[in-house]
């Protein structure tokens, strides 16, 4: 890993930590899944032209269009759509804590599901990480937290761990920017559908959306995603994850800088041993690949 590699996993971590905050900021004045499909339309029409101004093509191998729909349905549209939703009554801190838990999903899923060995390390950073999570929880929902919200955030990291799993088969074969693209389409014409079902589009624009929703767009949108699928072709899936663990440690220092959130000393606790269990998975996977 280069000073390069390790530039774009910082800047990523913190890009996508971010969006926690400026989506709570968006969903007080908007519906969550109908500002969402037009996030991600806006973002599919900018990351599709900015494609084929670099010449990029939308001829896709088969393999690229499997992925990028599964990709933007797991990601955009489930783990997005559901983490925007649940945001109406779940703090931005507690959500990006929830979904910084996905590489541990996706350890535990390769181990109970397609019947990967774990290694001793990989083992102990599970316990660990769950443990921190249910360290939190416990703290968090004897003050009320909204429980259906939790549940809603649980599912879209589930999700999320879907997604990760194919972001290999998108990232192989060029025309990254464009697969970014459009896989945004996918989470747009999911989440229109669903948000015409279950919502009333009322939106109360103020200055202040109006920032967090063209950053949300841009950075974590866009910005993120395209260096998340660039670390993965440069470096590997496996240790592009590594930098998952500092999500938890950014994700409630934004909420807090910005928002004004409270943090516990137990939040603060089990942050640290989420952080250490994500990395402990990671590293037996790096030691994995290495031997």
């Amino acid at each position: 890993m280069d000073i390069r590699a390790l530039g774009m996993g910082l800047l990523f971590a913190l890009i996508w930590s971010s969006a926690f905050t400026s989506a709570r900021i968006i969903v007080a004045d908007a519906p969550p899944l109908a500002i969402s499909a037009l996030r991600f339309a806006i973002a599919g029409v900018i990351g599709v032209a900015i494609a084929r101004a670099l010449g990029q093509s939308w001829h896709l191998t088969k393999a690229q269009w499997r992925a990028t729909l599964i990709f933007g349905l797991c990601q955009n549209a489930l783990y997005l759509g559901l983490n925007f939703t649940a945001m109406t009554t779940v703090e931005a801190s507690l959500a990006s804590i929830i979904a910084s838990t996905m590489p541990l999903i996706v350890a535990l899923l390769g181990w109970a599901v397609m019947g990967e060995k774990l290694s001793p390390l990989a083992a102990i950073g599970l316990i660990v990480g769950f443990g921190g999570v249910v360290l939190i929880m416990a703290g968090r929902l004897g003050q009320g937290v909204d429980l259906f919200g939790v549940i809603l955030c649980v599912i879209g990291a589930l999700a999320l761990a879907i997604a990760t799993l194919t972001v290999r088969n998108a990232s192989s074969g060029g025309n990254v920017l464009m697969i970014v693209g459009l896989q945004m389409f996918v989470g747009a014409a999911v989440l229109c559908v669903a948000s015409l079902i279950f919502e009333t589009w009322e939106v109360h624009w103020n200055p202040r959306m109006l920032t967090a929703f063209a950053y949300t767009i841009v950075a974590p949108g866009l910005l993120a995603t395209w260096i998340w699928f660039a670390l993965v072709a440069r470096i590997g899936a496996v240790k592009a994850a590594t930098f998952h663990f500092l999500n938890p440690f950014f994700g409630v220092a934004i909420a807090a800088l910005i928002l004004g959130e409270s943090l516990t000393l137990t939040d603060i606790i089990g942050v640290a041993v989420i952080c250490a269990g994500i990395l402990a998975v990671q590293l037996s996977k790096q030691s994995h690949t290495t031997t």
